[in-house]
């Protein structure tokens, strides 16, 4: 039988990189004790007003078919919030998907196709190999380098330019090293794009998770409003992963362009959630700020206590919710790493499913009880000590 081209591209991108992870939850569901480490799911649930909004809003009939932009009221929501950002914001800068993997998948599909470039920089979230072939084009990888933060220079990013480059996928806060670009950094990554005519794709979605000092982001430069395409969700921020909440903010021609595809492909999201959505942006809800600091004192933990070991070297992260090692140290890599300690009762992302740069990293998450990270250093000594 015949099959699109589509799948063919997409075929290594899936389930593989994420085998220690379904093997550690195979072994848990056998009874087997693991400390999972692997993704990154907020342990705490969403505030309590979250789960009223939502359940009022389908009482009152809110199970309807929604617009293909989004509810009006989320719409407003949105806007309000990044206008407040860059003057001239509205709601037809706004368009609404279920989480933020759907607004990338959506917003890489139209603005690449076959033979176009995306620079990316590596390290990078594991789904990104996936929503940049979907389309037909290929990464181009730009070292982030643990001399310089894991932080995007422009100078990597110059030299890393081609005359098929179209996009440069921007992360910041960054999954998975939790590395943050100052403002500073931001403006010259953006002189370069406005150079060579790039657009900038902004994955967002973990700024309300910095650490310390302010979020910088390019959506916040007028002298890049017709480039800049910011993307967000209430997953992270609001610990509400499975609710898959997330917009596009970007130029209005843009959004024009990209409605049919969405509404082809989804046609809004669930009026419910689009209900609790606004809710949840247009209150001061204290769920950040609660994560922000466990995450901050969970990274100290591990890098406190991991950086004794001979072999490792942590990289204490800026934001978000993971903490990065380099294990080279040890003599294996990071696939060998994190599959000989799953076998020792700790769960880890290797960082070959992150990238060509990250192969002598692992990615740890911070979203288990501060307990558990204890234990989990622990056991992560014994294991490095017997190496």
């Amino acid at each position: 039988m015949h099959y699109a081209a589509i799948t063919e591209r997409l075929a290594h991108t899936g389930g593989a990189k994420w085998a220690i992870h379904l093997r550690c939850r195979k072994m848990k569901a056998a009874g087997a004790d693991i400390i999972e480490l692997t993704i990154g799911e907020p342990d705490q649930p969403p505030a309590p007003e979250l789960f009223e909004v939502c359940h009022q809003s389908m009482l009152s009939g809110r199970t309807g078919y929604s617009s293909g932009r989004g509810e009006a009221e989320l719409l407003e929501a949105i806007a309000a919030r990044y206008a407040k950002r860059r003057d001239g914001v509205d709601t037809d800068n706004v368009l609404c998907f279920p989480g933020t993997q759907t607004a990338l998948f959506a917003t890489m599909m139209g603005l690449t196709g076959p033979g176009d470039g995306v620079l990316v920089g590596d390290p990078f979230y594991a789904t990104y190999e996936g929503i940049i072939v979907a389309s037909g084009a290929h990464r181009q990888s730009v070292p982030l380098r643990a001399e310089n933060g894991f932080r995007l220079t422009a100078e990597d990013l110059e030299a890393s330019i081609t005359p098929s480059s179209r996009v440069l996928l921007l992360n910041s806060p960054h999954n998975p090293t939790g590395a943050v670009l100052a403002a500073e950094d931001i403006a010259k990554i953006g002189a370069v794009c406005k150079k060579h005519d790039l657009w900038i794709v902004a994955d967002e979605v973990y700024e309300e998770l910095v650490f310390d000092g302010e979020f910088a982001s390019p959506f916040d430069n007028p002298d890049l409003a017709d480039r800049v395409i910011a993307l967000s969700s209430i997953s992270k921020s609001h610990a509400a992963p499975g609710f898959r909440s997330g917009w596009a903010v970007g130029p209005h021609e843009f959004c024009e362009k990209l409605l049919p595809f969405s509404e082809a492909m989804l046609f809004g999201n669930q009026p419910f959630i689009a209900d609790m959505t606004a809710y949840a942006l247009n209150s001061d809800l204290p769920t950040s700020a609660r994560m922000r600091e466990s995450y901050k004192r969970r990274a100290a933990l591990f890098a406190d206590t991991l950086e004794k070991l001979d072999g490792i070297t942590p990289f204490r992260p800026q934001a978000g919710m993971f903490i990065v090692l380099d294990v080279s140290g040890t003599g294996l890599d990071g696939e060998d790493f994190a599959w000989r300690l799953l076998e020792a009762g700790v769960a880890v992302m290797p960082g070959s499913s992150f990238g060509d740069n990250a192969g002598n990293l692992v990615r740890l998450s911070l979203t288990v009880p501060d307990e558990s990270v204890v234990e989990a250093c622990s056991r992560i000594t014994r294991f490095v000590e017997s190496i």
